[in-house]
């Protein structure tokens, strides 16, 4: 008997062959988008998460290309290390590029910054302001002095004229000149005394803005107390109407000291005979210039004098002072001053 042949299987038809490529490509497909759909929400996550700062902080970004940016902030704890997180940060900067540059400035940071937001701050966040304070009545050398030790500035300031620095706060960027926080500061003075020397009192006896600037630096240097100066401003105009000395100490300690540090002691008769064109005990009128930086109020005070004929003032043993028309109820007042010391 004849043997039967196993029927061999046909080969598969074209559409068979179509369903099964369709049947792997899907799942190929599937696997596919679910991988890139992971990655990107675990992107995401990293991006609009929390970051690691732990406190607020001002950090230089230096200029380079995002490489550099991306390890300055790193460095400083900003953003996580490692592979990913560098990849996120690198794949946010190219995908919102249109947003605008990344700029190199000391910026501030909040504590826990997201990726997100740190974006923001690198194309949108003003550079860190830091802040000088010159106070009213420093001199020349003292305010170069001040500039010298100022952090965070670059180069040596130049020894300013005398009394041609605004006293008053000023802002400055990191690394900024010296000489250029200098310039500022002497333009705002111009600007001071501008206004001061347009809105003074008619009558004054005062020929230039120079010798309102003089004026103001002694009654910055006189008294403390800001009600006091218009007053303090009578007494000197008073005296240099009537052809007076102006007899004012701190004069005297200017022509001793030179601006160069405080006079560590009390004046004595022997520095009142000094020789100099600021010894005002020496010299009827103005010295031959200021002694100090004068503050607005002082600018104003010399601008707008208190009314009145005082010529005399001394220390109240109070934190101000007590004025006198005539010598008489001066040296009362001088005497009034010397028992107050006494007793205390």
């Amino acid at each position: 008997m004849a043997s039967k042949r196993k029927k061999q299987p046909s080969p598969p038809s074209g559409r068979s062959k179509l369903s099964r490529f369709l049947i792997w490509a899907g799942g190929g497909v599937f696997t596919l988008l679910t991988g890139l759909g992971l990655t990107a929400f675990t992107g995401w996550q990293s991006y609009t998460c929390k970051g690691p700062l732990s406190s607020d902080q001002d950090i230089v970004v230096p200029h380079g290309n995002y490489a550099t940016t991306l390890a300055a902030l790193q460095n400083a704890g900003v953003i996580h290390t490692g592979w990913w997180n560098s990849r996120v940060f690198l794949s946010a900067v190219a995908l919102t590029r249109h947003d605008g540059q990344l700029h190199a400035a000391e910026l501030h940071f909040p504590a826990s910054v997201s990726i997100e937001q740190t974006l923001w701050i690198l194309r949108h966040g003003k550079p860190v302001q830091h802040r000088l304070t010159v106070p009213e009545g420093l001199t020349a050398r003292q305010i170069q002095g001040l500039l010298q030790n100022t952090p965070l500035l670059t180069g040596d300031p130049p020894l300013p004229a005398e009394g041609s620095v605004l006293p008053q706060t000023y802002t400055y960027l990191r690394n900024s000149t010296r000489r250029e926080l200098l310039a500022h500061m002497q333009a705002d003075m111009v600007q001071a005394l501008k206004k001061n020397w347009a809105d003074r009192d008619s009558g004054l006896p005062l020929t230039s803005p120079e010798e309102l600037v003089s004026l103001a630096s002694i009654i910055e240097k006189e008294t403390a107390q800001p009600a006091e100066r218009p007053a303090v401003a009578r007494v000197f105009y008073n005296r240099l109407q009537k052809g007076m000395k102006l007899q004012t100490d701190p004069t005297v300690i200017y022509a001793l000291t030179q601006g160069a540090a405080p006079l560590d002691r009390p004046l004595t008769h022997a520095d009142l005979q000094v020789p100099s064109p600021y010894n005002t005990y020496l010299h009827t009128g103005l010295p031959p210039g200021p002694i100090c930086s004068p503050g607005s109020a002082a600018l104003e005070a010399a601008a707008h004098p208190a009314k009145g004929d005082m010529l005399y003032f001394v220390a109240s043993g109070s934190g101000g002072h007590n004025f006198a028309t005539t010598l008489a109820d001066h040296n009362h007042n001088v005497t009034f001053f010397r028992k107050q010391k006494t007793s205390h």
